[in-house]
């Protein structure tokens, strides 16, 4: 009986303390999670094709939410406000390499818990700066403004070509051997002791193709 009824209060207590939040966190959190739903389902994941950022996103979306909301209950200067923005911006995993493209939208996740949880104005304000955000993304992610340009690095093991006199032909090897309008290259790294270069092919294509070994 005792068991139960310890049972029954913290069940009650949880309730209590789920009444205090404000309705305008309930909006604010059902705005966020709408728009950075959109960005990584609707305009990152169709140009990109990958879901291993997925967790990442929406995880340091919520936290930076939660974080940021209940920092604004407090007094705190605009300043240590911005610093603490900037530490989770720069984070970084160490343990994997993490392309400029998923950093970027790593970020674009962080600034809209922050604006979402602090900004003033109502859920419709909100709605719109978000909806600024998203429609600026979608757009650069399309071929609307300009040519989309993407870029992968790739094994090339005919050391012979990297010699400027036949750069001609290594790109128009490069563009038989990966099927990819390629349209410039350059060239990161050389290993003589195992005849072999990284180079790095630029090519207009809405196709994220994994890395190619040639």
């Amino acid at each position: 009986m005792i068991l139960l009824q310890d049972t029954q209060d913290a069940v009650t207590n949880g309730f209590e303390l789920f009444n205090r939040l404000p309705l305008k966190f309930f909006i604010r959190l059902a705005v966020d999670m709408a728009s950075v739903f959109v960005l990584i389902r609707f305009i990152y994941f169709p140009s990109y094709k990958t879901r291993e950022m997925f967790f990442t996103f929406f995880i340091f979306n919520l936290i930076i939410f939660l974080v940021m909301f209940m920092i604004s209950k407090v007094e705190i200067s605009m300043g240590a406000g911005f610093g603490l923005f900037a530490v989770f911006g720069i984070m970084r995993y160490r343990t994997e390499d993490v392309s400029t493209k998923d950093m970027t939208y790593l970020f674009l996740s962080i600034a809209m818990g922050m604006i979402t949880a602090v900004a003033k104005g109502g859920w419709d304000e909100l709605l719109l700066i978000n909806g600024i955000i998203l429609v600026v993304t979608l757009l650069l992610e399309t071929n609307i403004l300009m040519k989309k340009e993407l870029g992968k690095e790739i094994l090339y093991e005919n050391i012979e070509m990297i010699k400027p006199e036949n750069h001609q032909k290594l790109l128009d090897d490069l563009r038989m051997r990966t099927g990819l309008d390629v349209h410039r290259f350059s060239i990161t790294k050389v290993d003589f002791l195992r005849d072999m270069a990284v180079i790095r092919i630029y090519y207009y294509d809405k196709r994220t193709n994994k890395d190619i070994s040639v």
